[in-house]
């Protein structure tokens, strides 16, 4: 996912790990690596920290805390479609899947360090307007979010976490480890990256226990000059609320373009769903719930009109779908897929203006003190499996659905072209994950 700091962060590789599962599995790890141009004397101060200690906003707000996520909401869904546009005009014809949660959260935790022009590009960025909302209210509303996202309680597997690997010559800024500790939450880890084997190692080790075994040797090296890597991961293990039923499925044509088709094993169910037909737009919206207070948008655009819909993909296009979305029976056939992304960040952020956290006019001064840190590099990757299955747990969200008045057929949905999908948690009212499947079956570049 993301991570944020101060003037340097060395480039490291990657390998992505991918395995067949059961049920619809969303997996986002974000990393981010900082390296310095220089350090001061080694310092052994910075242990295992997992306490929560007083920072700028330990105070008491106890009559807006259960309301603090909302206020960053809007801004939240902004960024993730600005991203979303920015991946398509590089990406191409290609299938697409990341968290814009976790990107938004990864660098909102990294601006806590950021000053000057560095975090104000960051706040653009991120769609953060401080005349509308103040900074504080920023980290209160992430604080806010990652307590409702890793509530035990809920019906569906859901887990989002903050590591910072620190290496034990640094010396961190006391405010900075303690507001991230504080406002996200976030393990701080000494290691000695000086032994880079043994540091990958044991960050390896790390993310692949906190991704349930998915992501295995993420790190295959790490630059001499790192000296912080921030990661985020998010994973989400949702249940269909109403299962497909496996002997329905069938093998199916699914058209990539006016050219080109691929078989792909065709779910069907016959049954009510939330849908919308914008005609505006040419296409169709359906929404399908998980167990637990999660669902999933398909919106299938016409043949010819994916532009038409990318292009009018914006927080008010999709709340008027959410508003219009009328219960109906359909028969709805929706492909069993597997598909992955992952994403340079920074080559895309400098598309998006954020230039200074790469470069030697970097201002990470509220990081560390008299340590030049820049970021070298972000890497965001991202796994979503879906399929037939839908077992774990009993539902506990009943979805609202208004019936249309007169009706004769159901009509059939069938996904067999290119559509987008969002992965929504109504507990915060945030777009978890983000993607648009071209080819089903096509693998990772």
């Amino acid at each position: 996912k993301d991570n944020v700091l101060n003037k340097i962060i060395s480039p490291f590789s990657t390998e992505f790990f991918r395995r067949k599962m059961k049920s619809a599995l969303y997996l986002c790890l974000f990393l981010i690596g900082l390296q310095v141009h220089a350090l001061p004397k080694p310092n052994h101060s910075n242990k295992h920290k997992e306490e929560r200690p007083h920072s700028l906003g330990d105070h008491s707000h106890a009559e807006h805390e259960n309301l603090a996520h909302m206020k960053i909401a809007p801004s939240n869904a902004e960024f993730a479609f600005r991203f979303y546009k920015q991946v398509t005009e590089e990406g191409g014809n290609k299938n697409i899947f990341f968290s814009p949660l976790s990107l938004s959260t990864a660098f909102a935790m990294l601006s806590l360090g950021a000053r000057s022009n560095t975090l104000s590009q960051l706040h653009k960025c991120l769609t953060f307007n401080l005349t509308e909302i103040e900074e504080q209210e920023i980290h209160e509303g992430f604080q806010r979010l990652l307590q409702l996202l890793n509530d035990s309680h809920r019906e569906i597997q859901l887990n989002m976490g903050n590591t910072l690997f620190i290496d034990e010559r640094l010396k961190l800024q006391q405010k900075f480890l303690d507001d991230v500790t504080n406002f996200y939450y976030s393990e701080a880890v000494s290691v000695d990256f000086q032994n880079s084997e043994h540091a990958k190692e044991e960050i390896n080790n790390y993310i692949k226990a906190k991704t349930h075994g998915k992501f295995v040797d993420l790190l295959d090296s790490i630059g001499k000059d790192v000296v912080m890597i921030l990661t985020n991961y998010v994973y989400f293990k949702g249940y269909w609320e109403e299962p497909f039923k496996s002997y329905n499925t069938r093998e199916d044509d699914f058209f990539v373009d006016a050219e080109h088709s691929v078989k792909v094993k065709m779910m069907y169910k016959n049954a009510y769903y939330n849908i919308h037909r914008d005609e505006k737009l040419s296409c169709w919206v359906v929404e399908i719930p998980y167990k637990g207070n999660a669902a999933a948008f398909f919106v299938l655009p016409d043949e010819g009109s994916m532009n038409q819909v990318e292009d009018a993909l914006l927080q008010d296009t999709v709340s008027n779908w959410s508003q219009s979305l009328e219960g109906r029976s359909i028969d709805l056939y929706l492909p069993k897929f597997s598909i992955s992304g992952s994403y340079d960040v920074k080559r895309l952020f400098l598309k998006m203006g954020v230039t200074d956290m790469f470069s030697n006019n970097a201002d990470f001064s509220g990081v560390a003190k008299n340590t030049l840190l820049k970021v070298s590099r972000a890497i965001h990757k991202a796994e979503l499996n879906v399929n037939e299955n839908g077992t774990e747990a009993a539902a506990v969200t009943m979805v609202e659905m208004r019936v249309f008045s007169a009706m004769i057929d159901p009509p059939e949905i069938k996904f067999n072209r290119p559509f987008v999908m969002m992965i929504f948690d109504k507990s915060i009212n945030s777009i978890l994950f983000m993607g648009k499947v071209v080819n089903p079956v096509a693998k990772e570049d």
